[in-house]
């Protein structure tokens, strides 16, 4: 049967969702803190291996060793040791922090500062007592050591742990956890990235809006946020897991309502055909809260990729449009010809006849005067967001070229220069 420590153990790698290793890894860090504080010195690199059947409530299961590194023999000065020291600010404490854990084949090219000691005085202080032991002192303990060897000693245990050791290994139990808990969480949502996912607003802190994940939280930043939205708390809503990122606090989740790839997960979840790969979303532009703009296509010549997308009667964008808030969805075929795609894109206007200047990557919209302000759309949405996905400059044009639109303001601005409409980076250009 289990001993209790070893219950307590697994009972807290379940309920924090880590291994059983890490809860053990912990308490031997915690363990040799302890050691350290009561029993051990400034010079001896402490490593304890715990038995949890084999502990009896004092010291019983645990083994103690002082660990270091072979290195080479080497001339050190008198004072080497005085100096050493007093390169740690703050004294021996400085030095056990700013030792700990390095990796033994890293310690003599380390380039990298250590906390009190300089990259100058890295050259200078090349061995380190906590660390290292020379090769003629290693043979003393094992008549065969070679450098590079560990040479473990081990130590006895005099006594109990003192009070002050114990609330130290508590401490050291209770952030190691903490930080194998945040770990696992940025490894599994890390891995999550561009996922639709189901949410329910958890409460507001001034512009930030708070997603509860249960042993987490995730968060919508303001310019993930549509402006037109209300976030109530309560209020269910899909989102994009958009990143995750460490933070000095753990994880943070960042979620999108206003990214491209919130429309393209939609696409996938409500279209079959799309979530199967016969229909391919060759771009996608949006200007969140407004408009959208989707290029599909398909390999199968017996289906239609737009009608799909819509769905009869319009059923699948309807859905699309209401978890949107709203938002327009123009859903346009795809084309390899740059004139029959720019005509495409500035659906639903209709355009009569493109003409492109390839040196310039420049083309020009020809539309009669009823379709002018359509095909520009308010405020030049609608031009903007088609040269963004065709990725060409695109100037509206008067059929005959009595007028030009501004494609700024949308009004007729008469015989003037034609306005042009450059298309910009986009992180969706191509899903």
């Amino acid at each position: 049967m289990a001993s209790p420590i070893t219950i307590a153990m697994k009972q807290i790698a379940e309920e924090k969702n880590i291994s059983y290793e890490s809860v053990l890894e912990t308490v031997e860090s915690a363990l040799a803190a302890a050691f350290r504080k009561d029993f051990g010195n400034k010079n001896q690199n402490i490593k304890v291996e715990f038995d949890p059947e084999k502990y009896d409530g004092q010291t019983g299961g645990i083994r103690v060793f002082d660990v270091k590194a072979v290195v080479e023999d080497m001339e050190l000065p008198e004072d080497y040791f005085e100096r050493f020291e007093a390169s740690f600010k703050g004294g021996s404490r400085n030095q056990e922090l700013g030792m700990k854990n390095r990796p033994f084949d890293k310690l003599r090219a380390e380039e990298t500062k250590t906390e009190g000691v300089t990259v100058e005085e890295e050259d200078e202080f090349k061995f380190k007592p906590k660390l290292m032991i020379m090769l003629s002192d290693a043979r003393d303990i094992k008549t065969d050591a070679q450098v590079g060897d560990e040479i473990r000693v081990e130590l006895s245990v005099p006594a109990a742990f003192g009070r002050m050791a114990a609330q130290t290994a508590k401490q050291i139990i209770l952030q190691k956890i903490r930080e194998a808990e945040r770990s696992v969480i940025f490894t599994d949502f890390k891995g999550r990235e561009g996922e639709l996912m189901n949410v329910t607003v958890q409460r507001r802190e001034g512009r930030l809006v708070m997603i509860d994940f249960g042993r987490t939280s995730g968060i919508l930043l303001p310019e993930d946020q549509i402006a037109s939205e209300r976030y109530d708390r309560g209020k269910r809503m899909k989102v994009i897991l958009r990143e995750v990122v460490m933070t000095g606090k753990g994880p943070e989740i960042r979620l999108s309502r206003t990214s491209p790839q919130l429309v393209a997960g939609l696409f996938a979840q409500e279209i079959p055909e799309m979530a199967s790969g016969v229909i391919e979303m060759k771009g996608i532009e949006r200007e969140a809260g407004s408009r959208t703009k989707v290029a599909v296509a398909t390999n199968d010549d017996a289906i239609d990729p737009i009608g799909s997308c819509i769905g009869q009667r319009g059923t699948r964008i309807q859905v699309i449009n209401r978890e949107l808030g709203g938002e327009k969805v123009d859903v346009i075929a795809w084309s390899d010809d740059a004139a029959e795609f720019i005509k495409e894109a500035l659906k639903p206007a209709q355009v009569h006849k493109v003409e492109l200047k390839n040196d310039e990557h420049l083309a020009y919209a020809h539309v009669s005067p009823d379709q002018l302000s359509l095909a520009i759309g308010k405020g030049g949405q609608n031009v903007r967001l088609a040269a963004k996905l065709t990725g060409w400059k695109i100037t509206i044009v008067k059929e005959g070229g009595e007028a030009v639109a501004d494609s700024e303001s949308g009004e007729f601005v008469g015989e003037v220069a034609p306005q042009t409409v450059e298309a910009t980076e986009s992180p969706m250009s191509n899903v």
